[in-house]
Order: C-alpha cells, then structure tokens, then sequence
C-alpha cells in the first residue's frame, strides 16, 4: 500500500519535471509571433494569393486583352470578363474584370491559361472584411489605368 503510494507520488514528480523542461524551454527561445500589422512575413516566392492584373509596363494599362480563356478555364467560374475595343487600338481591353474570390480555389489555372501572362498571383495575404461582398465583387481593374474614359466605364458599369 504504502509502495504504491510512493511510485505514484515519484512517477508524479518525473511528470511534473519534464512538463517544467518543456516549459522552460520554451520560455527561453526565440518568438514566432508576428507583430500583425505593425510587422510583415516574408513570404516564400511560391506564395499564391489572389489573382490580379499585370500592367502594360509602357501604358500601365492591363496587359489583358479581354480573350476571356481565363473564365472558360476557371473550375470555379468566379472569373467574369468584358471587353471593347477602344479607339484606335488593334485589340480589346477590358472594361470588367471581377474576381468572385469567395469561390476561387487558388488552382491556378486561369494564370496558366494566359496566352499574354496578364494574371499573376498577388503576394497579398492580409485580406479582411466585415462583409461578404468585400470578396464576392473584387475590382481587379480599379488598382491598373484604362484606355477608356471615365464616361464610358460608368455606362458599362450601369448596363
């Protein structure tokens, strides 16, 4: 009876030390914590956040001439696309570009299918809202110049 009593209260104490190790321990290394957002991560190079647009570097228009394969090929169809030619341009650009980012899975697909590499992966990871609609409409040409007037980009948004 009395053996029992004292292994319980050794076997105890040697888990009461090695918990007090792991403490110990931990208390005198180095912090993971991140300051948010005061301090930033470096991110690896692979990082993949949302889609966004390439600007032209000459024009800092969108590289992005409306062919609309990155719609076709999103699995996910929360790619939405519209084009027009402005005037006297060869091709297209775009006039609505929105990402419904509550559905994009991150596969990547719609940056492979560019034939002119005008979609990349933004290296923005501190996305917060209160709302939904901060993420289901996001504006992908409201960060880049456009080729049309202010004009003409309200009546597309209108129609």
């Amino acid at each position: 009876m009395i053996t029992n009593y004292v292994h319980e209260i050794v076997k105890g104490t040697g888990s009461l030390l090695a918990g007090m190790k792991v403490t110990i321990k931990a208390m005198f290394s180095r912090t993971h914590t991140v300051q948010w957002p005061r301090q930033y991560l470096v991110l690896p190079e692979r990082f993949r956040g949302h889609i966004e647009l390439v600007p032209a570097k000459t024009t800092g228009f969108p590289k992005c001439f409306a062919c609309g394969n990155c719609a076709r090929t999103c699995p996910s169809k929360c790619i939405t696309v519209k084009g027009k030619k402005p005037e006297g341009a060869k091709k297209k650009s775009p006039t609505v570009f929105l990402l419904d980012f509550t559905k994009c899975s991150l596969c990547g697909l719609c940056v492979e299918s560019c034939p002119v590499k005008a979609i990349t992966f933004s290296k923005d990871y501190s996305l917060a809202g209160a709302l939904k609609d901060d993420f289901s409409n996001m504006d992908l040409l409201s960060k880049l110049a456009s080729p049309f007037s202010s004009h003409v980009k309200k009546e597309e948004s209108d129609g």
